[in-house]
């Protein structure tokens, strides 16, 4: 048994995210000792290792509850796990087409940004319109080539 620092340190998940695990319910509540202090056990710190390498791959909170029920459920099919990592891989791959949309957006704005000592800054130009991204119409400057196209 171990108090809440020493699973901390044996799981990876901070002793602060293990106090909201627990009070979210994702976790049960860990054993008190006679004094008050949370008590943790070997399969409360294997649980806090599959939660913390469930987060390091970006599943949800949510998520990581529906992969903890399927763990614990022996009679599970894995193609249910395989589903909830397959719609976790698409909801990845949709958010990097997000980010590579704003940073090429962003790269023609940088690029048309003469970084001078002048005022002008196309960069904060284009932050106080309201046009959407496909209406970048703020050219690089010549010469300049955006990265994403070298």
């Amino acid at each position: 048994m171990m108090n809440i620092g020493q699973a901390a340190k044996a799981s990876g998940v901070s002793a602060k995210m293990i106090r909201y695990y627990e009070q979210t319910g994702l976790i049960p509540a860990a054993d008190r000792t006679d004094s008050g202090y949370r008590d943790y056990s070997d399969t409360d710190v294997h649980m806090l290792r599959f939660i913390r390498r469930a987060r390091d791959l970006g599943f949800s909170v949510a998520e990581i509850g529906d992969l903890l029920n399927l763990w614990r459920d022996e009679t599970r099919q894995s193609a249910e796990v395989k589903r909830l990592a397959q719609g976790h891989i698409d909801a990845l791959e949709k958010k990097i087409v997000v980010l590579q949309d704003m940073a090429h957006s962003l790269t023609m704005l940088v690029n048309a940004c003469h970084g001078d000592h002048r005022p002008h800054c196309p960069i904060l130009q284009r932050l106080e319109t309201d046009q959407d991204n496909e209406d970048l119409s703020i050219r690089p400057r010549s010469g300049a080539v955006s990265r994403s196209l070298q």
